[in-house]
This record gives structure tokens, C-alpha cells and sequence, in this order.
């Protein structure tokens, strides 16, 4: 009976927003234009409703480090097992990524945040009836892994290129921070959830809340300025930007990974952020929870950790987006995945500091989670041009997302037959320190075929 009330909540609400998403244009062309009159940009509102599908987005994606303990102890997985269904669960939503910017730009941003939000739900929803592992692996990995790739850190890039001239930097790191936030959010409530009425509830709570924010996304949400008759937020040109849809395809999406394979500072970037993925999301995101379960912290104090976490990352993120609009982006890098390599190699030995260690390296970790995000997008503007963004960022995004899948799995796997996470904290901090020396050559050579991307440009 739960499944079929799910199913049909799922599907009413959804086809109601899509009912909605034409019907209401004459009345948002009055709202914006009634919003400018008053000096309200609607790319404010535009960017309010992209944080709030981050952040929900950001929770579900951070539930799994809760839900680990619970699943072994009540199926009798391995922790191997239930990280490969995460490991999944995370290269889809990096390899999405970059497909998602070319079929965004078919149907629009709007329609796809309604469609991925409503599968999401959809896929959380049906774990409280899962019975065998191939279950978990078929609906966290494969359905709420392809519904998250389009609610990813590739449509804040869209939305700020698209909708901000000015303070591009500023709004990007934002958006990042709403990872961190939607940690700080459902972390601590999905732990106490979890331990007082079983991670079910707290797996419904996670759907409930992706199905809540569907109508507003449906109703105010717009792919473009020139949507509701506005320029970008700092355009200050008279008139409405017109634009004009470029023939996209899968093909195109795939020529751009190609001119890029055969650039130097995309494998640089691609790499870094590699390797950013594998000691955020795949390591800390997932296995930190576990790992202090491990050492006898209960999983509601472990999950205040990842809050913590998230409260400062949310000032470090947006922070490296102010500083990246004003310093050299390179040097911004090399000392994020500097300081996040020392912590790292730092963090097996704080637990023998018990609670009070553990505190200290989530303070000193949070500021830097996922600093990287606004200078990596700047700089790939800066190589592949601003009208690439989408795409290019989306590929690098995979990148980050096959590093967090590789570390989500492997982890689990050095766990399963050392009994420790130390081998798996300590290279995840040598990972880092050798991003640090390697984001330094980025952009100081030359390279052919940055001009070649014009004949695959998206717009974005």
C-alpha cells in the first residue's frame, strides 16, 4: 500500500507542475518587472530557487554516510557492498552532468529541475522497500544517481553565467555552499530520524522534502533573463538580450569531451578535480560517519561533525567565490588542496584527541569542502570561454564524481579487509598535496584547440 500511494504522489504532483510551467509567463513578466522597479533583480529570485534545489539535492546526496551502520546491521551488506551502490550513485551524477547542460538547453532549465527533482523523489522513496542489495544498487545508484546529475554544481554554473554580468563569483560560491548547507540541514535530522524511528522514516522525510520544493521551481523559476524581459543582473544595456536556441545534440557534447581531451589544462582540471571528488563526497561525505562509529562516537554526535562541517563551509565556499573574483585563481587552488591534503593526513590521529580533535579538523576541513568549485569554474571560463562553461565544467564535474566513486568504493573495500579507513585517509591527503603543485600549471602553457570549441559552443 506504501508503494502505491508513493507512486501516485509522485506522479499528481509532478503533473501538476508540469500542467503550471506554461500558464503562468504573462503573470512572471510582472512580478520581474515589478521587482526591477523596486531594485530587485528576478536573477536574485532565480538564484534563491537554484540554492534551494541544491540544497535539498545536497542532503539526499549526503544521506548515504547515515544510512551505512543501518543497512549492514539490519541486511547483513558489507560495507564494500552498500559503497558500491554510493560509488554508482556518484559517477552517474558526475557523468550526467555534462549531457544535462546540452538537453537543458532543448527543454529548459525549468523543466528539467522539475523532471529530476519528482525521479529523485521517486528513487529515495522506493528504497524503504528494498529487500536485497541489487535493489540498492538499482535505486540509489542508477535512479537517484541519474535524477541528482541534472540538480549538480553544473546548474549553478548555467544559472550564473546565464543571469549574473556582475558578481558572477560571489553568487557561484553561494550555490557551491548550498552542498555544505544541505548538509548542516538534514545531516543532524536524518541521523535523529534514523535513530529514533529507523532510517525509513528518515529516507520518506528525504523524498517528502525533494516533491515540496517542486511547485515553487514549476512557477517562478525561468531558463533566461530575456524569459521575463530582463538583461543579466549587471547588464546595463538597453536592450532585451534575444536569444536564439543553437542546434545541440549528444553528439556535440561528445566533440567538446574530445577538443578538451586534447587540452592540457583540461586534464589538470579534470585531475584536480578528481581528486577534489575523491577526499570530499567519496571519503568524508561517505565513510566519515561510519568511521566514527567505528572508534565508538554515536552517529547523531558523527553527523553534528558533518554539520559542522557544512556550517563553515557554507563562509569558506562563498568566501573563495568573493576572493576569486579579485586573486589569481591558480594560487587560490594550491593552497585549497594544500590544506586539505595536511588535514586529512591529519585526521587518523585525531581521534585519538577523542571528540575534541575530531572538532578542530571538521572546523579547519569545512572552510576548504568545496572551495574549489568557484576558482575551477573561473578558470574554465577563462581557457574554454564563458558560451562553454556548461559542457566543459560538466565533464570536469564527471571527473569529480569518478574520484569520489573511486574513493566511495575503495574505502569500503580497505575497510572490509584492514578493519581501518587510515590507508584511505592517509592517501586521500597525498592525493591532495599533489593537486596543490599540479593546479599551478594550469593556463601557463599554450594550447591549440581552445579556439576549435566555437564549433561545438552551447549556449550557457
Amino acid at each position: 500500500m506504501r508503494l502505491e500511494f508513493l507512486t501516485l504522489a509522485i506522479a499528481v504532483a509532478t503533473l501538476w507542475q508540469v500542467s503550471i510551467l506554461e500558464s503562468h509567463s504573462p503573470l512572471i513578466m510582472s512580478l520581474a518587472s515589478f521587482l526591477a522597479r523596486r531594485s530587485f533583480h528576478y536573477a536574485w529570485l532565480v538564484a534563491g530557487l537554484t540554492f534551494l534545489a541544491l540544497l535539498v539535492a545536497a542532503g539526499i546526496r549526503s544521506a548515504p554516510g547515515v544510512f551505512i551502520v543501518p543497512l549492514e546491521q539490519e541486511f547483513g551488506w558489507s560495507r564494500a557492498t552498500i559503497s558500491l551502490a554510493i560509488s554508482i550513485n556518484l559517477v552517474l551524477y558526475g557523468l550526467i552532468g555534462p549531457f544535462a547542460a546540452t538537453v537543458m538547453e532543448r527543454i529548459g532549465i525549468r523543466r528539467m529541475m522539475v523532471f529530476s527533482l519528482a525521479i529523485i523523489a521517486l528513487g529515495v522513496g522506493l528504497t524503504t522497500l528494498m529487500s536485497a542489495s541489487w535493489q540498492l544498487v538499482l535505486l540509489w545508484g542508477v535512479v537517484v544517481g541519474s535524477g541528482s546529475g541534472v540538480i549538480a554544481l553544473v546548474l549553478g554554473a548555467i544559472v550564473v553565467n546565464r543571469w549574473f554580468l556582475s558578481k558572477r563569483g560571489l553568487v557561484l560560491g553561494i550555490l557551491t555552499a548550498s552542498t555544505a548547507t544541505g548538509q548542516l540541514v538534514f545531516l543532524p535530522m536524518l541521523a535523529s530520524v534514523s535513530d529514533r524511528f529507523g532510517w525509513r522514516t528518515a529516507a520518506l522525510a528525504l523524498s517528502g522534502a525533494a516533491l515540496l520544493i517542486i511547485p515553487a521551481i514549476a512557477a517562478f523559476m525561468r531558463d533566461r533573463p530575456a524569459d521575463v524581459g530582463l538583461r543579466a543582473f549587471g547588464d546595463n544595456s538597453e536592450t532585451v538580450e534575444v536569444f536564439k536556441p543553437k542546434v545541440n545534440s549528444i553528439a556535440s557534447t561528445l566533440n567538446a569531451l574530445w577538443l578538451g581531451m586534447r587540452n592540457r589544462d583540461f586534464w589538470l582540471l579534470f585531475g584536480s578535480f578528481f581528486i577534489c571528488g575523491a577526499s570530499t563526497n567519496g571519503l568524508i561525505g561517505t565513510h566519515l560517519i561510519p568511521a566514527c562509529i567505528d572508534h565508538g562516537i554515536p552517529e547523531v554526535k558523527a553527523a553534528g561533525l558533518l554539520a559542522i562541517m557544512g556550517l563553515f563551509d557554507f563562509f569558506g565556499t562563498t568566501m573563495s567565490g568573493w576572493l576569486s573574483d579579485r586573486w589569481n585563481n591558480r594560487y587560490l587552488l594550491f593552497w585549497y588542496y594544500g590544506l586539505r591534503g595536511l588535514s586529512l593526513i591529519f585526521l587518523p590521529f585525531s581521534f585519538n584527541f577523542s571528540f575534541y580533535g575530531l572538532s578542530i579538523f571538521a572546523v579547519f576541513y569545512g572552510l576548504d569542502w568545496i572551495a574549489t568549485v568557484p576558482p575551477t569554474v573561473r578558470l574554465v571560463a577563462n581557457i574554454f570561454g564563458k558560451e562553454n562553461v556548461g559542457v566543459m565544467f560538466g565533464w570536469i564535474v564527471a571527473g569529480h564524481q569518478l574520484g569520489a566513486a573511486t574513493a566511495a568504493f575503495g574505502a569500503g573495500v580497505l575497510r572490509t579487509w584492514t578493519g581501518s579507513y587510515l590507508q584511505a585517509f592517509i592517501l586521500s591527503g597525498i592525493l591532495c598535496l599533489i593537486a596543490a603543485v599540479c593546479v599551478l600549471q594550469i593556463g601557463q602553457s599554450p594550447n591549440k584547440g581552445n579556439s576549435q570549441l566555437s564549433s561545438v559552443t552551447l549556449n550557457s
